[in-house]
């Protein structure tokens, strides 16, 4: 018996209005097997971050439906919306969006706190293991400023797992990055799919991600009115 889809998208256009209306989907359809790593692909303006917003149910389409892990994102509020983002996605961007006022540990905590973990030990036990699976333990009393570039973006990675999540949302991770740091992420990315079933799904530029991917999706340009 096949498992259902971790992410499905049906026919889903998204378009924003203004003067001159602007189509950054249309009609799309897309399905992600639960434990997959796909890389999403295009130049600008082919929307991949409208893609990426709209599976995070951070955006809504125009059209078409989108579905993870069995929900319908229309049959949601804005308030399970949010509490299905906090219990089931995690995301990383290319800024990494750390508190630089605060310490490693404090910011993976940050997740945890919002997300109703009401004891500060069990907090630092599982901001800590996240801490261990990206190999940054060692760093947790540390600032992010004390911090290279990859390794920040490993703290940003621990972050968004803190709560556990089912599905890894990542806009341009890697884009920061040299090349020998970004092989470093991609492998601490393989070993928490290999340890957590995650799901993952990259919006890169980078030819080195997508040769990582299981899966490339490649998505063409669109123009205004299109």
């Amino acid at each position: 018996m096949t498992a259902a889809p971790a992410i499905q998208l049906s026919r889903v256009s998204r378009v924003y209005s203004g003067s001159v209306s602007t189509v950054a989907l249309k009609d799309l359809d897309l399905s992600v097997e639960a434990g997959g790593f796909v890389a999403v692909m295009g130049p600008s303006g082919s929307g991949k971050s409208t893609l990426l917003q709209l599976i995070g149910l951070l955006d809504a389409p125009s059209s078409g439906s989108v579905t993870v892990f069995g929900v319908d994102a229309a049959s949601l509020s804005d308030r399970d919306a949010s509490e299905f983002r906090a219990r089931h996605i995690g995301f990383v961007f290319q800024a990494f969006h750390l508190l630089h006022s605060r310490t490693v540990l404090d910011n993976v905590l940050l997740p945890l706190k919002y997300s109703g973990v009401s004891s500060r030990g069990e907090r630092d036990r599982r901001a800590i293991e996240c801490l261990a699976q990206v190999g940054l333990a060692d760093r947790s009393r540390s600032l992010p400023s004390e911090l290279s570039g990859g390794e920040q973006q490993r703290v940003a990675i621990a972050r968004a797992l803190a709560t556990g999540p089912s599905l890894l949302l990542c806009d341009e991770p890697t884009g920061n990055l040299d090349a020998e740091t970004t092989e470093r992420v991609l492998d601490v990315i393989d070993r928490i799919r290999e340890w957590r079933e995650v799901t993952v799904l990259v919006v890169t530029h980078d030819e080195h991600v997508s040769q990582r991917a299981d899966r490339v999706i490649r998505l063409a340009a669109r123009t205004q009115g299109q």
